[in-house]
């Protein structure tokens, strides 16, 4: 089995691409405590080689691309400041392409939280200096706001390689119809060439008349066949689909975000198009300040919010924030935490809701302050409680259109008002014992009048 260290030196060696070389290294001398001391093995740069012959025997691979091997080798390299790392995975799409605007070193990459979500650091100052380390941000962040800003640069690209792939698709139909023309007309000369020759030859010399009027009638079917096929291409088939390149900008969305596209093959696609990403964050402005440094020389500002104290990826459901919105301020955080849950309405990471979880979430989203339960406000249960009848007589009253409760969403938990419960026509419908909770309707016939 080869080890790393034999595989990189087979690369580095020249010998590998048929080169001969001498003087790679050389010995220096210094003078340590008034003696000379040698040490040997200093590499030089490779415009100081001594020696340099190309083709000097059969190698495995050419001295180009034995160069390019050597570049992507150097850029590779492990904290070698001035040159981009390669793409290799991971859930950071930027890892070795960002780096910091205080200090200039590149951001490491680390993995935080229950979901190990890629966070980007600049703590060499603290680790090599005991400095306070620069800053450090959010990856997910940060990643989706590079990537749209690519998709979106390379849109206008995208929609001119679809109208060019257009017009050179209409342009070969075009030469094929010539050429089909040509043929056409090549085919009809060669006919009437043949039917000259036939009805030049004597009639007599029967073996040289059959042989052209084999050849005639061949010169016909070869015209049939021209004819048929020019036919064929002006008449548009219905089953011949076109490639429609009309969508392709949007199409470059879709393919970013396939399940199949690899982060290794978005990282290079990244890596493509920007050299590099200068990052700092404005305190004041509370944003992630992005400088892209495209391939072509141009470079782009780009700012993306930071998240606020208690702001996480996972999305909480709208339906949750409009019940914790409406419930804010009457109820108290456990009692929005237990409505939620009778809904099945879990959180953003799919968990159930606790007090814990909503009290965040509503301060986030400028909900009011918690409220203690008071009487003010009651649930179906304590409205059914407080009259002495089941929640299904109350559930009536409210279908009815007797007692009044609010109801932010389809399914959301009733507030009723507790004043409502004193009101003339719910204590009337009540004192109905054993008949239904309803309002007699002033325009309804009764089918027995009194006489």
């Amino acid at each position: 089995m080869a080890r790393y260290r034999n595989v990189i030196t087979i690369l580095k060696n020249p010998f590998y691409a048929g080169t001969y070389v001498y003087g790679k290294s050389e010995k220096r001398t210094t003078i340590v405590d008034g003696r000379a001391r040698k040490s040997y093995g200093h590499l030089k740069p490779k415009e100081a080689w001594e020696v340099i012959i190309k083709d000097h025997h059969e190698g495995y691979i050419s001295w180009v691309e034995y160069e390019r091997n050597q570049a992507l080798l150097a850029g590779n390299t492990y904290a070698k400041v001035g040159d981009t790392k390669s793409g290799r995975g991971g859930r950071a799409l930027l890892g070795g392409l960002i780096c910091c605007a205080r200090c200039g070193r590149r951001l490491s990459v680390t993995y935080a939280g229950s979901y190990a979500q890629p966070v980007y650091r600049c703590d060499k100052p603290n680790l090599q200096l005991g400095q306070r380390p620069c800053f450090h941000i959010g990856g997910k962040r940060v990643d989706d706001a590079i990537a749209a800003e690519m998709l979106h640069a390379v849109a206008p690209m995208a929609i001119a390689a679809a109208e060019e792939a257009e017009r050179m698709l209409k342009d070969g139909e075009q030469d094929r119809r010539r050429i089909a023309e040509m043929e056409l007309q090549q085919a009809q000369y060669d006919a009437s060439l043949a039917e000259r020759r036939y009805a030049a030859c004597d009639p007599d010399n029967r073996l040289i008349a059959a042989q052209l009027e084999k050849a005639w009638e061949t010169a016909l079917q070869r015209v049939e066949r021209c004819r048929d096929q020019l036919e064929r291409m002006q008449t548009p088939d219905v089953d011949d689909v076109h490639p429609d390149f009309t969508g392709l900008a949007d199409d470059l969305s879709a393919a970013w975000k396939a399940p199949q596209t690899t982060m290794r093959t978005r990282q290079r696609l990244v890596r493509a198009l920007i050299t590099e990403i200068v990052a700092d964050v404005d305190e004041a402005a509370v944003e992630i300040v992005l400088v892209i440094h495209w391939k072509g020389g141009q470079h782009s500002e780009l700012r993306v919010r930071k998240p606020r104290t208690g702001e996480n990826g996972c999305r909480t459901p709208e339906q949750a924030l409009a019940v914790m919105r409406s419930m804010a301020g009457r109820w108290s955080d456990q009692d929005i935490a237990a409505s939620l849950n009778r809904m099945g309405i879990p959180t953003g990471q799919g968990k159930t809701w606790t007090a814990r979880r909503v009290g965040p979430q509503r301060r986030l989203h400028g909900g009011h302050c918690s409220a203690e339960k008071t009487s003010e406000w009651l649930t179906l249960s304590d409205a059914a409680a407080k009259l002495g009848v089941s929640r299904h007589q109350i559930r009536k009253l409210i279908k009815a259109g007797i007692l009044k409760s609010e109801q932010i969403i389809p399914d959301a938990p009733h507030q009723i008002c507790a004043a409502e419960l004193e009101n003339e026509r719910v204590v009337a419908a009540l004192k109905r014992n054993g008949r239904p909770c309803r309002v007699d309707s002033e325009k309804q016939i009764s089918m027995f009048p009194n006489t």
